[in-house]
């Protein structure tokens, strides 16, 4: 059974929030003493956090399903409901984070650090929070939000200041095995490593990581072998050492070809062109592995890189390996230092922005979206006619209505609030604040005055003689008088006129 896996899908929901209660509160000789329905709690969050002794991502493989606890509904005597625990999935150093399309989320280095990976939905307010001057004695509250669900792929790319790269069977796990205290699964045949090995090397006052990358031959990076599987491992290194085997019994190989195919696979694979690369000539302690060494080592040298002759055998020419390790690693550390450091960038939300969109479609219908109103729509109980009320005044007060009327909705449009399942449709029935009457009229002017026969003339199609005759009082009195105009407009809201 694998006991490594650096890949898997996690499907986290986060807690819903509690719904809020509706109480009213009851003491001897005051049977009516107002509203006192507490709040809902938060529901739970899903946090993934970078824990040290945690080194792959195999509990996930197993279990890719995680829930976090939901928040309680509030209580009366305004009591709020407890809210649900955070559920702490802990991750290896250097796990990267994914959305479904492929999307980087995160990048979790560093022990302690933390992502959010579902947020728990919103605690419901209770009618003693949704009571004001206006509204005295709700007899409503608000549900819970749902909480965030959330498919994310986690990958491992481990976190090491050197990798050693090389032919299967080129002697990376023993050169690890001997210069820390590494103890990877050594043996006489190919892929015997099925899994990076991270080792800590210590070179004076210098301490390192080392990792041993598997599995490369030719064709690695369109996935032959298990270079592919495994190449990402490599991706956070500061430099890469090249082990060549120079002991090597297959007859069409030599160290130089074999650095080529290497480098022809890293290259195919990308984003590392930049690493300084150091070579290092292993298994010089057989014969014809000093031979090829000596044989290869200036044609090396010729290309640009450092070159070690090492055995990990007899560990001769290590103490040099190392120091040359620690030499890069001080040099890349010391330009790490003196590098900016990292702005925060704040982009606010435009003056302009009204946090909602109205789209127009051809059926006739409209979609309204938007982050706001579409956490209204879910925490509203449609079984509760006052509850409904309050939703179509907030909508209203943010100007929903009137951008309906803008795009050109008429009563009985049909009007879809949300995007997908989770959206809500509605026969808008629209209000006086929609603002018909100011239709086609620049903001802060008023269409009446600049028309204010037309209002005359509809009074006169839709009014008995009476009423007829009373407000064509107030038009001969003085037809271009705007205070005259603003009480005949009155007195068509009074009568119910549309």
């Amino acid at each position: 059974m694998a006991s490594f896996i650096d890949q898997v899908s996690l499907f986290a929901t986060a807690g819903k929030g509690g719904d809020g209660c509706v109480s009213v509160k009851r003491e001897k000789f005051k049977p009516l003493g107002g509203p006192d329905g507490g709040n809902g709690g938060r529901g739970g969050d899903i946090r993934l956090v970078v824990d040290p002794n945690v080194t792959t991502l195999l509990d996930y493989h197993h279990s890719p399903h995680r829930i976090a606890t939901s928040g309680r509904a509030g209580y009366g005597d305004r009591k709020d409901g407890p809210s649900g625990e955070d559920l702490v999935l802990t991750v290896p150093n250097g796990t990267v984070v994914y959305d479904v399309d492929g999307n980087q989320l995160a990048d979790l280095v560093g022990n302690g650090t933390i992502f959010i990976a579902a947020q728990g939905g919103r605690g419901g307010l209770g009618n003693l929070a949704l009571s004001s001057s206006k509204r005295r004695a709700p007899g409503f509250a608000l549900l819970g939000e749902p909480g965030e669900e959330r498919r994310l792929v986690l990958e491992l790319k481990s976190v090491a200041d050197i990798a050693l790269v090389g032919y299967p069977s080129a002697g990376k796990s023993s050169l690890i095995a001997a210069i820390s205290a590494a103890r990877p699964k050594i043996a006489d045949y190919p892929f015997t490593t099925l899994i990076p090995n991270l080792g800590v090397v210590q070179a004076g006052e210098t301490r390192f990581t080392v990792a041993d990358v598997p599995g490369l031959i030719p064709g690695a990076s369109q996935g032959k072998g298990l270079g592919l599987e495994f190449l990402r491992h490599v991706e956070r290194c500061v430099g890469l050492v090249h082990v060549l085997d120079c002991g090597t019994l297959e007859t069409d190989r030599n160290p130089v070809q074999d650095l080529d195919v290497i480098e022809a696979e890293l290259a195919e694979y990308g984003g590392l062109e930049d690493r300084p690369r150091m070579i290092a000539l292993n298994k010089i302690d057989l014969p014809d592995g000093a031979a090829m060494a000596e044989m290869v080592a200036q044609e090396l040298r010729d290309r640009g890189y450092e070159v070690y002759s090492v055995s990990a055998a007899s560990r001769e020419g290590l103490t040099e390996l190392t120091y040359a390790m620690a030499r890069l690693i001080q040099k890349a550390r010391a330009a790490a230092a003196v590098e900016e450091r990292t702005r925060i960038v704040l982009r606010p939300v435009a003056v302009d922005d009204s946090g909602f969109s109205v789209v127009a479609n051809e059926d006739g219908s409209f979609n309204v979206a938007g982050a706001k109103l579409e956490r209204w729509v879910r925490q509203t109980d449609f079984r509760n006619a006052e509850a409904i009320g309050y939703l179509a005044d907030r909508l209203a007060q943010l100007g929903v209505e009137r951008e309906l009327f803008r795009k050109g909705a008429a009563a009985g449009s049909e009007v879809r609030v949300g995007v997908g399942d989770a959206a809500v449709v509605f026969d808008w029935e629209p209000t006086i604040d929609a603002g018909a009457e100011l239709l086609g009229t620049p903001r802060g002017e008023d269409g009446r005055f600049d028309a204010p026969w037309k209002s005359a003339e509809r009074v006169h199609d839709q009014l008995n003689a009476d009423e007829i005759a009373t407000q064509w009082e107030y038009k001969a009195a003085d037809p271009h008088n705007p205070e005259i105009i603003l009480q005949l407009a009155d007195l068509e809201d009074e009568d119910g006129i549309q």
